[in-house]
């Protein structure tokens, strides 16, 4: 039989790329997507796009409705993936920013994963797998708000993992570093709406680095690869008979991997503050 998988932000970047490597490789795939034109768009591309924004609990609850009429009450797979960044310096972001980002990237996710989990329950097994980031488990400045909610999803599944473990459900982490994407291009009317940098004490930083590297496109990121890197990483992680844990993509991952363990923390600092 077919397997099936709800992949969510699927309008752009590696939720796209997801979506299409999937269905090339013989998966019904249900595209979901945040604003109802995306998800027009995709249908007529031939998918199935139920229409999923992470703020919006009842959005979420019907999605995978439409999802599990359409399959008779079934799901192999979820791929969490639909997300935003808030850049800007720790001290600057309010309360209601982080709240904000937080709604989407993790709260969002887990209820989406809660309801998951009882059809998979039901059905004797399933793949959860979360797009997390090399942010995920080291940081850099300027990125706290988003650099907080991968941690948080992190270790959100790391603990549903263990424990799942006496279930054929699988939960999966993929870590990407630089990708392709709309990720920057997206972040800016949220950064625009949430931070006062004029008034900041580091205003001066602001406008040395953040602002040009926010709103002047210089072309693609040291390292940086498409977006089929991480597709190619989903594949594995829902077609291994044993899939891992964890999923680096790119060679920045590889290394903050490696730096993470081999060295404490201070020197991890030095070397992040330089770039």
């Amino acid at each position: 039989m077919q397997k099936s998988i709800l992949i969510t932000g699927c309008s752009s970047g590696i939720g796209l790329d997801a979506a299409h490597g999937m269905r090339a490789r013989g998966w019904r795939v249900f595209a979901s997507c945040r604003h109802q034109r995306d998800c027009d768009r995709l249908r007529a591309q031939g998918f199935d796009s139920p229409r999923i924004d992470y703020t919006d609990s009842d959005s979420i609850t019907s999605g995978l409705h439409e999802v599990l009429s359409a399959t008779g009450g079934t799901i192999d797979a979820v791929f969490n993936n639909g997300a935003h960044g808030l850049p800007g310096a720790v001290e600057d972001i309010p309360v209601d920013g982080l709240r904000h980002i937080f709604e989407t990237n993790v709260f969002g996710w887990h209820d989406l994963t809660r309801q998951v989990i009882p059809v998979m329950r039901a059905q004797g097994h399933g793949r959860i797998i979360q797009n997390s980031s090399v942010l995920g488990f080291i940081a850099f400045p300027w990125r706290g708000a988003y650099i907080a909610t991968k941690f948080a999803i992190e270790g959100l599944t790391d603990t549903l993992r263990l424990e799942l473990q006496d279930t054929d459900i699988n939960v999966i982490l993929i870590e990407p570093g630089p990708i392709t994407s709309k990720l920057r291009e997206k972040a800016i009317p949220v950064f625009e709406r949430f931070i006062d940098w004029e008034n900041s004490a580091l205003r001066d930083k602001y406008e040395g680095s953040l602002l040009k590297r926010l709103y002047e496109d210089s072309g693609p990121d040291r390292f940086e690869l498409p977006p089929s890197a991480v597709t190619d990483k989903l594949a594995q992680a829902l077609e291994a008979p044993r899939p891992k844990a964890r999923y680096y993509v790119t060679t920045p991952t590889y290394i903050a991997g490696y730096l993470r363990r081999l060295l404490p923390t201070r020197a991890i600092d030095n070397i992040l503050s330089r770039i």
